[in-house]
């Protein structure tokens, strides 16, 4: 599915639906297990380290460090040229999950491995809005 602007959108699942609604609202949810107390993500119906089924939504705090990344310098379609160079990073959230995301709101040359970041949303449709991740700001500010 694409968007405006040709960029793609994810198609949300009976699975993933709840958390997109989420996202639209600008609140970061991922689960956790009432079984062993792990939190995942991305969503699914049972829990990804005791194999549990019951699952609880939480808000996560919506911070964490950049564990990898890459930053590119060629656009994946026409749509995404205006946006190169862009940077592409695998979060780990204080909650312990890992999510992929796009980290923005500073140079790409800036990021670097284990640089604390917080949520931020950007709506690319009605019914789609991503999660992505900025440097975190200084609690005073």
């Amino acid at each position: 599915m694409t968007g405006p602007a040709g960029k793609f959108l994810p198609v949300p699942s009976p699975e993933t639906a709840f958390w997109w609604e989420n996202c639209r609202a600008r609140r970061l949810l991922i689960q956790r297990c009432k079984d062993c107390g792990s939190h995942q993500f991305y969503p699914r119906a049972i829990c990804s380290s005791c194999l549990g089924g019951d699952l609880e939504w939480v808000e996560a705090a919506g911070t964490g460090t950049v564990s990898s990344y890459t930053i590119c310098r060629v656009p994946v379609a026409e749509a995404y040229a205006a946006d190169t160079p862009y940077v592409v990073a695998l979060v780990r959230l204080e909650e312990g999950p890992t999510m992929m995301s796009n980290i923005v709101e500073c140079d790409p040359e800036s990021v670097t491995t284990g640089m604390p970041v917080e949520v931020v949303f950007e709506t690319r449709s009605e019914e789609i809005t991503l999660p992505q991740f900025r440097p975190r700001q200084a609690a005073a500010e």
